[in-house]
């Protein structure tokens, strides 16, 4: 019989969870259940729909070790008794970018420029809005009784691991990765370490604080639930019955088990289109950038993986699909019969505000606009092109840190879109690779559980199956009209 894992991607959006075969990595099953929108969420609706998302994935019988991939950032304060002090903050809530901006001046003695390089030496990253350092700034300014009651800070992967775990209960046992808690802006990837200092000059307090695990190190077991009725506000159980002998992974952050999951080595980036668009790539050595565009996290392997984030990615898509009143397909059909350049028209996709460029009250625009080129093909276009401009910045922004790329791996579920695949390689420069559609958080953290079992140096060698490659003659005129009108987008007064 075969020995099987479990991968979990707790996202923004839902969690889904793949179960897989240890050895082959292939899929068994799999389920998937809706988080709520906003950017903040109690806790405890992630765990409704990790047992709904494990119920819908026909269980976890077979199951020998499972793994935790999560959104990054979140924000999850816990008090003495392991209760959640507030609902979390997560990554895309942009009220704290007052706090990052006065946390990278106090930290430079009231110089910006030298503030932003004391936090990339500290920590690889400088501070924005996304980072959790930033949201215990704001709770300590604005909430000063909920960051009274707080004793402890972890991420979503790490609290939901702990709710798992037999150990649940006793802040003491929280435990994170590496790559999770480079996202953090109080852990440094070049060293290994906390910088507690650094929290507690955010914070204005001591908090505890995860214990970050080597990456195919064991964060305990799945513990037998007290009880395993769905009461309202309680936690429900994962099992009915008796709880099989599962053993818990490390886990990381959502970018870190996609790396994972596609099988991304040194000199590959990859564009992952989600809520979010992240441009990453595999490095053997730490980054630190001190202009904030690229952040110096850590991957699931030991390695590190240099990234730029954009906050406005997928949605682009289903933004200007509503705008239009069509659906996703044809709203690629339509961009797919504009020429390249839509006519002139360019989209800045500024939607939620950016994280890069660091505009967090940025609003979107729309240049260029004639009767001539007023057509829905042409808005279609410029909006795949906006949002692939966007993330096309990011890529040229790693290359200037002096990664080398091998291959441009795109993955998320705007890879799904036609019109996304035909002129990525137009707007990025650059062949693009495109595996199956995918799961691919969930498969790099089942991989992960897949690499606990098994033990040794490198993880199972799985890859994903059905690559196409798209290749196209470059379009420098989209990338030049974009980067003239980018800046000028507005922003907009935000409570």
């Amino acid at each position: 019989m075969s020995v099987l894992v479990a991968g979990v991607d707790s996202s923004t959006q839902a969690c889904k969870v793949v179960i897989r075969d240890a050895e082959t990595g292939a899929l068994i099953r799999a389920g998937r259940a809706r988080h709520p929108d906003g950017t903040e969420v109690d806790p405890r609706a992630w765990r409704l729909a990790l047992v709904e998302a494990v119920r819908n994935a026909g269980g976890l019988d077979g199951v020998s070790a499972l793994s935790i991939g999560g959104q990054q950032h979140g924000m999850v304060c816990l008090d003495a008794a392991g209760d959640v002090v507030r609902p979390a903050l997560l990554w895309n809530d942009t009220r704290s970018a007052g706090a990052a901006a006065d946390l990278v001046a106090e930290l430079g003695g009231g110089d910006v420029a030298r503030g932003a390089q004391a936090w990339a030496d500290a920590v690889g990253s400088v501070p924005v809005a996304s980072f959790t350092v930033t949201k215990l700034r704001w709770l300590a300014e604005h909430e000063p009784e909920s960051m009274a009651r707080a004793v402890a800070v972890c991420l979503p992967h790490d609290w939901l691991t702990w709710q798992l775990s037999r150990d649940a209960g006793n802040v003491d046992e929280l435990r994170t990765d590496r790559g999770d808690a480079s996202g953090t802006g109080y852990w440094s990837p070049a060293t290994g370490t906390y910088r507690l200092d650094l929290l507690r000059m955010a914070a204005g307090k001591d908090l505890r604080v995860p214990e970050v695990l080597a990456p195919r190190a064991g964060a305990g077991a799945v513990r037998q639930p007290v009880d395993g009725a769905i009461a309202a506000g309680s936690a429900p159980a994962i099992f009915d019955g008796a709880v099989p002998d599962i053993r818990l992974g490390a886990g990381s952050g959502d970018n870190a088990a996609a790396a994972l999951g596609v099988g991304a080595g040194p000199g590959d980036v990859v564009v992952s289109i989600g809520t979010s668009g992240t441009v990453f790539a595999v490095g053997s050595t730490p980054t630190a950038d001190p202009t904030g565009i690229v952040a110096g996290f850590a991957d699931a392997t030991g390695r590190f993986l240099p990234l730029v984030c954009t906050l406005n990615a997928a949605r682009v898509l289903d933004a200007a699909a509503a705008m239009l009143g069509v659906d996703l397909d044809r709203l690629s059909a339509l961009a797919l019969s504009a020429e390249p350049g839509a006519g002139g028209l360019t989209f800045v996709p500024y939607l939620d505000g950016e994280r890069t460029p660091n505009r967090p009250d940025a609003t979107a625009s729309l240049h260029g606009v004639t009767n001539a080129n007023a057509t829905a093909a042409n808005l279609a276009r410029a909006a795949v092109e906006g949002m692939l401009c966007g993330l096309a910045d990011g890529l040229d922004a790693l290359c200037d840190t002096g990664i080398a790329v091998r291959r441009v791996l795109l993955i998320g579920g705007g890879a799904r879109s036609e019109a996304v695949r035909r002129i990525a390689p137009a707007v990025f420069g650059a062949p693009v690779a495109v595996p199956a559609p995918g799961e691919y958080v969930a498969d790099g953290a089942a991989r992960q559980a897949a690499w606990l079992l098994a033990g040794g140096d490198e993880p199972p060698p799985w890859q994903p199956a059905g690559i196409e490659v798209y290749e196209s003659d470059p379009h420098p005129g989209v990338r030049a009209a974009y980067a003239a009108v980018r800046d000028l987008a507005p922003d907009a007064t935000r409570r």
